[in-house]
């Protein structure tokens, strides 16, 4: 009989651990190094401490001391910053873990670059004011640059640009957007650099004024230039019919 209690006591506490674990997260403490190429400056090292899947602490060698992301994070980031040599330490796993890898990881990963694909487009836009969307798809590694031109001449107002957005099979995707007021001397361009391309993608956009406005100048154009060779044609006419007018009356 006591064996029989004993079997169920622990079949009870197996359920009881089970129902706790099942639909938990463990803490999940992961490395990674983000570089552009061999050379130390251009590697950073990053350390993340994760728990429910929610990322309470970082370390990031760029920073160069640990951030914390929750109540519980920055507690704890606190508390690490303050441990002596615990920085020290962790900026050299940069050199250990990252560094000390770096060749191999660049000749397999890093030169297997991929082209973006880029769209530009209009998007509607309230008032006078236009919207562009650069739109870059599937490229790889993530570093990208994407910025816009009038004439050659760099944008700086009106511009704004999404965080990079992991597709989820190791590519990624950005939109860049430009809002500004359109002129029929604008020559607006979106230039996109990246390591898989040999020299800057540049795409123009077609025109500044959108086809309702090119309609309406288009037609205003053509009324004017109507009117102008009526006007012409009838002021003609009556240079003739006065000049007839007067020989006639003259020859009386």
């Amino acid at each position: 009989m006591r064996g029989s209690w004993l079997l169920l006591f622990a079949l009870l506490l197996l359920l009881l651990l089970e129902l706790q674990t099942s639909d938990g997260y463990l803490h999940v403490v992961s490395s990674r190094c983000k570089f552009n190429s061999t050379e130390a400056d251009d590697i950073r090292y990053i350390r993340s401490y994760s728990y429910n899947k929610l990322e309470i602490i970082r370390f990031d060698s760029r920073v160069g001391k640990y951030v914390g992301y929750t109540e519980l994070g920055v507690k704890n980031a606190e508390r690490l910053n303050n441990i002596p040599g615990e920085l020290e330490r962790m900026r050299l796993e940069k050199y250990r873990y990252c560094v000390h890898n770096i060749q191999n990881w660049y000749n397999n990963i890093l030169t297997k670059s991929v082209e973006p694909y880029a769209v530009l487009n209009s998007a509607p836009s309230d008032g006078k004011d236009r919207v562009l969307v650069c739109s870059i798809y599937g490229f790889y590694p993530e570093d990208i640059t994407v910025t816009w031109t009038n004439h050659q001449e760099t944008i700086t107002t009106g511009v704004t640009t999404t965080d990079l957005l992991p597709d989820g099979d190791w590519y990624y995707q950005l939109h860049s957007h430009l809002e500004y007021t359109p002129s029929p001397e604008d020559q607006i361009s979106c230039v996109i650099e990246h390591v898989s391309l040999k020299e800057p993608r540049i795409l123009d956009w077609e025109g500044a004024l959108s086809d309702g406005d090119r309609n309406k100048i288009a037609i205003g154009a053509s009324g004017l230039v109507l009117g102008l060779v009526l006007s012409l044609a009838g002021f003609i006419f009556y240079k003739h019919k006065s000049r007839g007018w007067f020989l006639v009356s003259r020859g009386s």
